[in-house]
């Protein structure tokens, strides 16, 4: 048997039972350090997207009620787009939904580079709306889904149905991104944001309506 072990530290490059269990030690800290850093991260991050749920969620619901759109679409949409309110465009103009200026808008603006290119193919800066809070941003969001025409098939869906909205959303053009539909159905069904579409509204519960 003693032989056997010697055998087998040969062939791993250690010389003797001490080099091996030091060697052992060693690969067993740096995992250990490595799993820490990494649960460390992923929690950071989930606790950041529950934070954000938690600060928004009640708005998310009284734009339900006012508009008919899902709870569950705008908090989804806006964890999306604003990188759970941690992106520039958040940050620096207030803008959680990633809309842009279109021709009519005459508020205030913000510009950085998105997808739009100029006639060379060069990536140019692209014109977003920017806001005083994100108070505005979520209740221009939904004024800008209710006003604009090829988004008013949409309220035809129950705002109980997030996925048809979320596929919706998709073929009507809000994003070009192909899995746009199907990341806002994951973020909605990891984070539960569906219970808030069956909330009542919070406004009304305060004001004792």
């Amino acid at each position: 048997m003693q032989h056997f072990w010697h055998s087998f530290w040969f062939f791993l490059g250690i010389k003797n039972e001490s080099s091996y269990m030091s060697s052992l030690f060693r690969l067993t800290v740096f995992s250990v350090m490595c799993f820490s850093l990494f649960s460390f991260s992923r929690t950071a991050e989930e606790d950041a997207v529950y934070s954000y749920i938690d600060q928004f969620k009640e708005l998310a619901v009284v734009e339900m009620h006012r508009s008919g759109i899902p709870a569950s679409i705008i908090l989804a949409q806006a964890l999306h787009e604003s990188q759970y309110g941690m992106s520039r465009l958040a940050t620096e103009a207030n803008n959680h939904f990633g809309i842009k200026c279109k021709s009519y808008w005459v508020g205030k603006t913000y510009y950085h580079k998105d997808d739009d290119f100029n006639r060379d193919g060069q990536l140019i800066e692209s014109c977003f709306r920017s806001y005083g809070s994100a108070l505005e941003s979520y209740v221009d969001h939904s004024n800008f889904l209710m006003s604009t025409v090829h988004y008013l098939p949409l309220f035809n869906y129950e705002h109980t149905d997030y996925k048809s909205w979320a596929n919706g959303l998709k073929n009507c053009g809000y994003a070009t991104d192909q899995k746009y539909a199907q990341k806002l159905i994951t973020k909605i069904e990891k984070y539960e944001l569906n219970q808030f579409d069956g909330w009542e509204n919070p406004y009304k519960l305060i004001m004792g309506q």
